[in-house]
């Protein structure tokens, strides 16, 4: 095997530019997915890519750095409606693990139960794919193509997430559900942005993870609550269908549990979100 830490992002891209490299950011996913085996892969250290970290801002997005760790992104200085992407940060595994996973790495894993992914989802995030021609910007929702499996070319490092100003608006909740509240992977997630006027629903986005091969926004619950009062949502919520999940049954728990445990962790984030106090964090 080959190793390289190149110290610039155009020095990295040339790399990449050479022959297929596996990237290695924290490492939290990295060494734990050879079991104790040799690594066999070439691989591409970016940790010294400074360009990669920190948050910035634009006219039009909040731009997170691909290298920003779940502790930093915890002490960032960012919107209200953050506050589930954050709440998501404090339950990625250990401290020590938010202390050196990434942001994007979480995303690059793509695992069905990834922490990271509902509240990104919820703000219509995007990924910012850069290679040696350029770079793209694709919706979080088509990135990620299913489990372990993202669109992401050989060429291609993930540089950046942006969030819409648009989506900046309001406040959101995080829910996960797991056998116990600490250092567990979830059962199910839900992460919740909602904007009430005067008592309405003006603006609403909801994503669920962990019951599916990929994280799903919940367009048709987003469409019955739309202009939908306060005080019907529970209701609403109560009453929907949840289409968009696949759940599966697995060794965490059946798919009748996980379909029963979305209704319920949803309407909690949508409570939070609501401002009403109720069903932050982990529900064990």
């Amino acid at each position: 095997m080959d190793y390289a830490r190149p110290t610039t992002l155009e020095e990295a891209l040339e790399l990449m530019r050479s022959r297929p490299w596996t990237v290695l950011a924290g490492g939290t996913d990295f060494y734990p997915a050879l079991g104790g085996g040799p690594v066999k892969a070439d691989v591409l250290d970016i940790n010294s890519l400074r360009e990669l970290k920190g948050i910035s801002r634009s006219d039009s997005h909040i731009v997170i750095g691909a290298r920003m760790s779940w502790s930093e992104l915890l002490e960032a200085p960012l919107p209200p409606v953050f506050d589930m992407l954050k709440q998501a940060a404090r339950d990625v595994g250990s401290v020590q693990i938010q202390n050196v996973g990434t942001v994007a790495g979480n995303l690059c894993n793509a695992s069905p139960a990834a922490d990271g992914v509902p509240p990104l989802l919820a703000l219509d995030a995007e990924v910012t794919l850069t290679s040696h021609a350029g770079k793209r910007h694709v919706p979080l929702s088509s990135f990620i193509l299913g489990n372990r499996q993202t669109m992401r070319e050989a060429d291609e490092l993930v540089t950046a997430i942006r969030v819409p100003m648009a989506a900046c608006e309001g406040r959101s909740g995080f829910v996960k559900l797991g056998a116990r509240r600490y250092l567990v992977i979830s059962i199910a997630m839900a992460a919740a942005r909602l904007v009430l006027d005067s008592g309405r629903v003006r603006g609403v986005a909801i994503a669920v993870g962990s019951c599916s091969a990929v994280a799903r926004r919940l367009a048709g619950l987003e469409a019955v609550l739309a202009g939908a009062s306060r005080d019907a949502v529970p209701a609403l919520v109560a009453a929907y269908g949840f289409p968009e999940l696949a759940p599966i049954d697995d060794v965490r728990g059946t798919a009748s549990y996980r379909r029963e445990a979305a209704r319920e962790i949803v309407a909690r984030a949508l409570a939070q979100a609501a401002g009403e106090g109720l069903g932050g964090g982990i529900a064990a």
